[in-house]
This record gives C-alpha cells, structure tokens and sequence, in this order.
C-alpha cells in the first residue's frame, strides 16, 4: 500500500511540471499588475495571434491597502482573504478573463500567496481591496476565517519572531519572513482553506499556480496541498489534467534550503538563469557568451525538465528576491532583447516572458528608492488601463516588453522549434554564437565589441528565409533582412557590432 501511494504522488508531481499549454504554444508571459479587463483583451487581440501559451496574474485575493495614492506593488502580496476582488478587478472580471482566455487558447497562471497574511503591523479596520474587516495585531482575519490559532508564532524561536538567520531552516520556515504574519499550513484547518481558494480558482478555469514564497513552506505541506487540488475544469483541459505548478524558491547556493527539495512537487523558478545570463551579457566576471555551449545543467541549474526560467522578474527587476546588479531589464533595452532571444531559442526550461510598467528610478547608495512605486495610477489610487499605441507598443508607462517586435518574433520562433534539439553550434571564442534547433531554427548573436562575419551551418533547408529580428515575413517578402541557405545548409551572416539589435533569427515558418 504505501508503494502505491508513493507512486501515485511521484505521478501527481510530474503531472504538475506541465504547463498544460495548447499544443504550439510554450511561453508565459507575466502581464504584471493589469487589469482583468485588459488581460481579457490581450489574451483575444494579441497573445492568442501570437503564440503565447499562458499569462501569469498578479494575486486576485483581498489585499490591504496602503493608504497613498501612489499604492505600492506590494500590497497585492499581503493577503487578508480569499475573497477574490483586488486592484486589477472584482470576482465576475476575473472569471470573464479566465473565460475569454481560454476559449482562444490562453491559459492563466495565478500568483498564489499562501505561506503568509499581511505584515504584523497592518493595524484594524477596512482597509482591505474588498472593503472587509481585519486586525493584523490580533491576527484576526474573520472572511476567512483565521484567528491567531492559526499561526506559527508560537513555533517560531527568535526574539522578534522574525527570520534573522538564513542558515536555519526552522526560522526560515516557522517564522515571520519581513514581518508577514506566517501561516500554520500543517494544520488541517489552515490547509482547508488554503485549498478552498485554490480549487475555487480551478473550477473557474485557471491552468495552474506560480505558488509564492515557496522556499518560507515545508515541503510536506506544500505536498498535502497540492495532493488536495481538484483536476482542471474539462471545459478547457483534457480530462485528468492537473494545474501546472511553479514554486518560488530562491537558491543560488550558500543555504542549506535548495531547489531540490522541492523539484518533485512540481517545476521551481530557476533564479540562477537570471543571474547568471545577466553576467554573461554585461561581461562582467570576464564571462564569455562561448561559454554557454553547454548552458543549462552544465551551469549548475537543475534540470531542465522541472525549471521555469525568465530574464527577469517582477522582484529582482527592482532589486529585490535574488536581485542583483547583473539582473537585465527593460531599461537595458538592447541587452534585454538578445538576452531574451537566446532564452527563447534555447530548449532548457518552461520560460517566461516579463511584462512590465516604467517607474521613475532614484538610486541612493546602490539601493533605488522607489522600488515600491504601484502601477500607472488614477488619482484615486486605481490602476490605469492599459493603451494600445499606433504602432502596437503601450502607453501611460506600460512597457509590454511581451509586445516588443523582437520578443514577440522569438516567442514564435520557439513554438515553431518546440522539440527540436540543440543542433550545430558555433563561437568565435569570445561573445559570438550560433547555433540551431535541429533542421526548424536558427539563432546568431554578436555580443563581441567588432563585427560578425560568417558562414555557417544551419541545418536548414536551403531557401530564402526572413530574419524575423530585423522585420518580419510578409507575404512573399521581408520586411527586415533575407538570409539565403544553401543546398548543403550553409548560409552567410554578417551583424555590426553597432547594430540596434545584433542577432538575427530564421526558422521554418519565416521561410518565403
């Protein structure tokens, strides 16, 4: 009997490393703070056209408010309920967007906040998205309810109840991570309701859970939740399928609480890729982009079959959660876009696209000041809509990096390759790659300070293809730069070093 059990959680967790996306699709993209009016939009008008498998939404629960104008980011990850209205919409929003998007092929990934409530200090009243009732200092959160039964106070060993040190997992597990009052998860009641929340969001449709904070859990509560979620709603997923689950944890070693605790529950946010691409791209440490010949688990990352990978995200973009110097953002533009394309033409991971909003920096010894900003804002502290320019970028200081002609394209590009190995690679030595997707793709980057000269093999059929960086195909043209294969595969690649983007990408699908 226990053989079978354990056999049968093996099953669930592997169940749960697919994202479950509609076949030819491969990438989230993480529309970070939109509305669910917006997202209903653009799951119809663009993701959908374009390829995009999944978007990943900020939390949809009850929040508290932080009483300014200008609310922070973070106030959507300091929960004081289930009840499912937020900054980005009310519960009939919500379920209209998971609707709309799945019926285009879309699914949704909801950010789950689970290992906590709000910050100890968050005070009485109603002061939450919902308008509902709370009292952190007594930890009384009565729409749940949770009372102060419900959590690990009392298991929790420093003076403060708080984490202060890193090296001892039962801290980092039992108390409160920066001040957030931390939920007792092994107990019945608590996962009870935990699960409640998240089959509701199930049988409304979602795909799966980017679950948060995920390194502040024990694994064997987390086991018990996930083992406790209903399967997908078979009005848009096949029956038997389970949500597709990715787990926060920051690991980039020097702590004992690693990744690999928790790869078989389901896939974990490698934040090692983050890091490290930043590295190689700036050139920092002497790295090279030949170095990345054998990019993956030759680099000390977990395997490829349970990380979910990104450029960036919405935390270390600003500096924070494994958030260094090296991270690339939207403000590195150039980089970002090459580094992105390298992410989207290597086969290692699930990746995810970021999306995000523009905030006025204002660094002060090395630290940026106004990391907290919120999202483009009304005067009364509600989140603008998101405007759809002329030329299809965004407005009102929305980047939408996921609608970049260059992403966008190597989005594309990795749903047309999708299961083709790395093929035919080749590097100057230096900051120079090429390399191939079997006989589907074909990917060439100059990160080196001269020009790229070449001739290379592709391992594409022979023919005109569409560099869809440059431009894109268009009826029996181009609208950027030809690249002509050979009979034998070959074909010649020159890129300035100058170049406003220096890498060019062809694949079966840009072929004229």
């Amino acid at each position: 009997m226990k053989v079978f059990i354990l056999v049968a959680l093996f099953g669930l967790g592997l169940a749960q490393h697919s994202p479950q996306m509609k076949y030819g699709r491969t990438s989230v993209v993480h529309l970070f703070e939109w509305r669910w009016a917006d997202i209903a939009a653009e799951c119809e008008r663009y993701l959908a056209p374009n390829g995009y498998g999944g978007v990943q939404i900020s939390p949809p629960n009850e929040h508290i408010l932080v009483n300014d104008p200008f609310r922070p980011w973070w106030q959507r990850y300091q929960p004081i309920g289930y009840n499912l209205c937020s900054r980005s919409g009310n519960e009939n929003e919500l379920r209209d967007m998971i609707t709309r998007c799945n019926n285009v092929g879309v699914n949704i990934y909801v950010d789950a906040v689970i290992n906590h409530m709000c910050g100890s200090g968050g005070g009485a009243g109603t002061h939450s998205s919902c308008g509902s009732y709370f009292n952190a200092g007594s930890k009384d959160f009565p729409d749940v309810p949770y009372s102060s039964w419900d959590f690990n106070d009392n298991k929790c060993s420093t003076s403060n109840g708080e984490i202060q040190n890193y090296g001892d997992i039962y801290q980092v597990r039992n108390c409160r991570l920066v001040g957030l009052l931390d939920l007792a998860l092994e107990k019945d009641y608590v996962r009870g309701k935990v699960v409640e929340f998240m089959n509701t969001l199930i049988n409304m449709g979602v795909a799966g859970f980017r679950v948060d904070a995920c390194k502040h859990m024990w694994p064997g509560d987390l086991s018990a939740i996930y083992g406790s979620l209903n399967n997908l709603n078979t009005q848009w997923f096949s029956g038997g399928s389970r949500p597709f689950i990715y787990q926060e944890v920051i690991d980039l070693g020097g702590e004992p609480i690693t990744t690999s605790e928790y790869v078989h529950l389901g896939r974990v946010t490698e934040f090692k890729y983050s890091a490290k691409i930043g590295n190689v791209f700036r050139k920092w440490g002497g790295e090279k982009l030949s170095y990345t010949k054998n990019w993956g688990e030759g680099w000390g990352f977990m395997s490829s079959g349970n990380a979910l990978v990104f450029i960036d995200n919405h935390d270390n973009q600003r500096g924070h959660g494994a958030g260094g110097a090296s991270v690339l953002t939207f403000f590195d533009a150039r980089l970002y876009k090459m580094a992105t394309g390298f992410m989207l033409a290597h086969p290692y991971g699930v990746t995810r696209v970021m999306s995000s909003y523009r905030w006025n920096r204002n660094f002060v010894d090395g630290k940026d000041q106004n990391d907290w900003v919120g999202p483009p804002s009304n005067s009364d502290g509600s989140t603008k809509s998101v405007p759809i320019n002329a030329d299809s970028t965004c407005g009102d200081n929305w980047v939408c990096e996921h609608r970049w002609r260059q992403i966008r394209n190597m989005a594309i590009f990795r749903n047309v390759v999708d299961g083709q190995p790395q093929s035919n690679w080749w590097d100057n030595g230096n900051s120079q790659v090429a390399f191939g997707r079997g006989n589907r793709g074909f990917i060439v980057i100059n990160n080196d300070d001269w020009n790229l000269d070449a001739t290379l093999s592709t391992g594409l059929p022979g023919g005109t293809y569409c560099d869809v960086i440059s431009g894109d195909k268009s009826g029996s043209s181009c609208t950027g730069k030809q690249i002509t294969v050979g009979s034998d595969g070959r074909a010649h690649f020159w890129i300035s070093n100058s170049d406003e983007d220096p890498f060019i990408a062809i694949h079966a699908d840009s072929k004229l």
